[in-house]
């Protein structure tokens, strides 16, 4: 009896932690998740949204998009994801084999309405000054007010939640032709060299194509008191039990046949 009890508890264990994730660009429309990427493959950016380089000079995004582009979502001054996200284009620019300015362009805007040019320009100086300057040219760094940042990131499918002064959001890049087209989204802060050179030569031809990982990386749940990122207790114990339990069920299943064998055939 007992026996069955733990083997019942085990099956409905298994099942309430079984249940198969969506990942943000499988979730359908009617279920877009509050954070993480709705992906629009093959639409185009709308052409009249602006923003504020970092020589506080006005420009269009689609003038500024007249080539390839690596286009970075972020915020100035995250304490998770971004700096990591930046370091990692900066790792694949040196590494792909390809000219930054000829070949492609980054362009990286903060989605924080509050970030300023300024902030921007000090931002990039601060992380030219880790890498190389030969990329402050061809890596254009954005601002802009509330409503031409929704309207990029509605574009894109980007999600975010503000968390007191910080945000909650997906490290992801997304590749776009010359006419703005969304080619490509690339996930996490590094990046294979093959696969982002294959997506520039596929953005220049404005062949939009699915990205085989698709699993996203986001900031730990953000802590407002303590001003740090914490671990997420649930997943981890939610992992444990059902590791636990998965380890019980197969015991008592191995045992049960066992029994069954040992039971003789005239009984």
């Amino acid at each position: 009896m007992i026996q069955k009890f733990w083997l019942l508890f085990a099956i409905v264990i298994s099942c309430l932690f079984l249940k198969p994730e969506k990942t943000a660009a499988q979730v359908p429309k009617e279920e877009e998740p509050g954070i993480g990427v709705v992906e629009h493959l093959g639409e185009t950016l709308p052409p009249d949204i602006s923003f504020i380089n970092e020589k506080n000079e006005p420009v269009k995004l689609k003038d500024v998009i007249n080539k390839p582009t690596i286009l970075t979502l972020v915020y100035f001054d995250c304490p998770g994801l971004c700096s990591p996200l930046l370091d990692g284009v900066s790792d694949v620019i040196e590494t792909m084999g390809m000219e930054l300015g000829k070949d492609y362009q980054v362009v990286t805007v903060s989605f924080n309405y509050n970030d300023t040019p300024e902030k921007a320009k000090s931002k990039k100086q601060t992380f030219l000054r880790r890498h190389s300057k030969s990329h402050a040219k061809d890596w254009i760094y954005l601002t802009g007010d509330s409503a031409n940042i929704y309207s990029l990131v509605k574009a894109i499918g980007f999600k975010f939640k503000r968390t007191g002064n910080d945000f909650i959001h997906p490290a992801v890049v997304t590749i776009l032709s010359p006419q703005s087209k969304i080619t490509r989204y690339l996930y996490g802060t590094h990046f294979v060299p093959f696969d982002v050179k294959m997506a520039i030569i596929e953005a220049q031809k404005g062949l939009a194509r699915p990205t085989i990982n698709q699993v996203l990386e986001y900031c730990f749940s953000y802590d407002p008191a303590g001003r740090k990122y914490t671990l997420q207790v649930t997943k981890v114990a939610g992992t444990i039990i059902l590791f636990f339990s998965l380890s019980l069920l197969i015991y008592l299943i191995i045992a049960n046949r066992k029994k069954k064998k040992r039971i003789p055939a005239n009984e």
